[in-house]
Order: structure tokens, then sequence, then C-alpha cells
């Protein structure tokens, strides 16, 4: 008796497809049989019997028996992440990715991995596969939110003020913002001055000490995680504004101070050795020029250090009344004689 198996076969002698039987019984003339018609196997099957017995008149008797093995389903496949996300539901390196998978009857042969690091995408997909052992191919993916870039920072600026610093900042796809400063607060080595959403673009730090040294480091951080860094030294400055103190020109300085409300006039002092310069302007800046007269004697700008000190005035000039100091400052002029 020999079987006739129709089917279409997979890996390790699985078929993948419905199986029919068909039997044929030599030699002819056989008194009987029992379970040699035609079979159509249409399910899962990881071992079913088929059966042939035939018998004939000179007491000849003989079965034969197959087994069919049939899978033709694909496996369930899970894809699961080696690690959380970084923030927030992003990734922003490189995270590989299990393939694992469910099947029956044939079992699970191999299952692929995959490993993700860009392009940033925040719908990106990563594919994969299992294959059970009779060569079904289950597909799975795994989206990711990813995002390795860091927000970009421009330019980060400090505009002086008495005693104060007004930082701005341009701050490109970030979604908070940290400003620190070197030394901090209260005696402190550092100390965040402002933390805010990454669409801020400017902070006032105040009650700062005239003539001290300050860093500021702004960092700006993304939704991923991803942060850039930029830092700024800043001179503080008191009332006097301009030139920063102890700062070197090599032209004509503008000399700006803080105006205060309640002044009619400003009386400015230059210093160098002597006084050299006293003028009233009714503005918080003077140009100062080249060379001027002042009682009567020629000066020039010269090379060298200059102080200078500016007091409010009240009323009418003629009155001369006067409040207390503003501040003092210098700057050294390095250009040509």
């Amino acid at each position: 008796m020999t079987p006739t198996i129709y089917g279409s076969q997979g890996a390790n002698g699985w078929y993948v497809t419905n199986v029919t039987i068909n039997w044929t019984i030599e030699p002819l003339g056989y008194l009987g049989t029992e379970g040699c018609q035609a079979t159509t196997i249409v399910a899962d099957t990881a071992d079913t019997a088929a059966r042939c017995h035939a018998w004939w008149s000179d007491g000849t008797d003989i079965t034969v028996t197959i087994h069919i093995h049939r899978d033709a389903t694909a496996p369930t496949v899970t894809a699961v992440p080696t690690r959380a996300p970084d923030a927030n539901g992003w990734y922003n390196h490189a995270v590989a990715i299990g393939f694992s998978g469910a099947d029956a009857p044939s079992g699970i042969d191999t299952c692929s991995q995959a490993t993700y690091a860009g392009p940033d995408n925040p719908n990106a997909s990563v594919s994969g596969f299992c294959r059970d052992r009779a060569g079904n191919v289950g597909p799975a993916s795994f989206a990711i939110k990813y995002d390795a870039t860091p927000p970009t920072v421009g330019a980060l600026t400090a505009k002086p003020g008495n005693r104060t610093a007004k930082l701005d900042w341009n701050v490109q796809d970030a979604s908070s913002v940290q400003l620190v400063r070197t030394p901090g607060v209260g005696g402190a080595a550092e100390s965040v001055v402002f933390t805010g959403p990454g669409t801020r673009k400017s902070y006032t730090d105040r009650r700062l000490r005239p003539g001290r040294q300050y860093q500021y480091r702004l960092t700006a951080t993304d939704a991923a995680a991803n942060q850039a860094t930029k830092t700024l030294d800043y001179l503080a400055r008191g009332a006097l504004l301009f030139p920063a103190p102890g700062a070197r020109v090599t032209k004509p300085p503008l000399l700006v101070w803080a105006p205060k409300r309640d002044a009619s006039y400003y009386n400015l002092i230059i210093v160098r050795g002597r006084r050299i310069l006293s003028a009233w302007p009714v503005r918080a800046r003077m140009q100062l020029q080249r060379s001027w007269k002042y009682h009567g004697r020629r000066y020039k700008l010269r090379p060298g250090t200059y102080s200078w000190f500016v007091w409010p005035g009240r009323g009418p000039l003629s009155e001369g009344r006067y409040g207390k100091l503003l501040g003092g400052s210098t700057f050294t002029f390095g250009g040509p004689g």
C-alpha cells in the first residue's frame, strides 16, 4: 500500500497547507479495507496518524501508518525594547528591540533583533519577525519616539544695569531652560537663578555686587532630555554702566549711567591725577570728546587710566542741589595720543 500526499511542505517535515492523503492498494482483489479512504487534514496538528488497513483471501493482512505534521499559522510576535525610554516616552540614544514569539504546534525556531539609532523621528518604527519550525514567519513592529539631537543654543548676552544683568538668549527646540550663576546666592558656590519653559527668552538677575565677576551657565533641555549649554562671563556694574569698570577703550567712550528718577541733571567729574573735567548733562549719558576745555585749559584724552564720578542734581542748575554720589568707576584709554 502506498500513500499519495498532496500539500505544500515548509521546513523540518512540516506541512504549511491543507494535506490530502490518497491510498493506492496493491495487489488488487483484496477482500476489505479500513481507513483507506481519501482524507484531508485542515487543522494544525503536531501529529495526526493516518492508517490504511487491507486484507486478502490468502490471509495477507497489511497496515500502513503515516504521521502528518501541519502548521499553517504564523507565530504571534511581541516586540520588547531592552530598556525604558530616556525621558517622557522619548529615546535619545540607540535602543535594541528584541522580538519573541509564541507558536503552536511546531514551536518557535528563531526570532530577529534590531537596533534603532536614528534618524530623529517622533513616529519611528522598528520591524522584526519570528519564524516557526515549519517556516511560517510572523512580523511585528515597535513604535519609537526618537530624538538624539540637543536643542540649539544661540547667542547668550547680558545687558548691564545698576546691580543687575538682563540676560537674553536664543534657544530653539527646547522644552525648558535653566540659568545657573557662579558665584551663587548667599555665599553658595553656584545657584540656579532661573528655571522656566523653553519659550522664555530672557531673565533679569538682581542684587549683584558691583565689580564682581560672575559667570552664567544656560542649559536648554528638550523633551527627550537632550541638553545644550552656553556660558557667559559678566562683570557686575553699579550705577555707572559703560564702560565696564576697568575696561580698556581705544576711542573716546560714551559714558552711561543709571538714570535717577528725580534728577533734573547730573554732575559728571573726570579725574586723572586731578580733576580735568566737570560737566552737567541732562541725560544719563555723555559722549566724551578727544579734547575739551576745562577752567580755561585745553585737555586731551591721552593713554592712561581715568576715574569718573556722577552725582544727581535736583531743581535748577543754579541752585546746585545734589544728591548722594551715584557711583564711581574707571576706564583705561589705549588709543593714540
